[in-house]
């Protein structure tokens, strides 16, 4: 998750709740039952995310970045045949 903020002894990341309470519209309830949450976990993370939104815009923007190279990186398929 390259150190960014996420619930304490879990992989699931501030981020990733912020995105499945607000952008996918899941009701923080079932989040929580669906990754074996707290509520206040929850809660917590959503706090956190408006308490430091620059440093979370900063987050999303390296992982979207990081993304957008991944994709990069990778031969497209008409290059493929190119080289066969």
């Amino acid at each position: 998750m390259g150190g960014q903020p996420r619930i304490e002894g879990r992989r699931i990341s501030v981020l990733q709740i912020v995105e499945w309470v607000h952008e996918e519209g899941m009701d923080p309830e079932t989040v929580a039952t669906e990754f074996d949450l707290d509520m206040a976990d929850i809660y917590r993370a959503l706090a956190y995310y408006y308490e430091n939104i620059d440093e979370m815009d900063g987050w999303r923007d390296r992982r979207e970045r990081q993304l957008r190279e991944s994709r990069d990186d990778q031969p497209r398929p008409d290059s493929l045949s190119e080289h066969a």
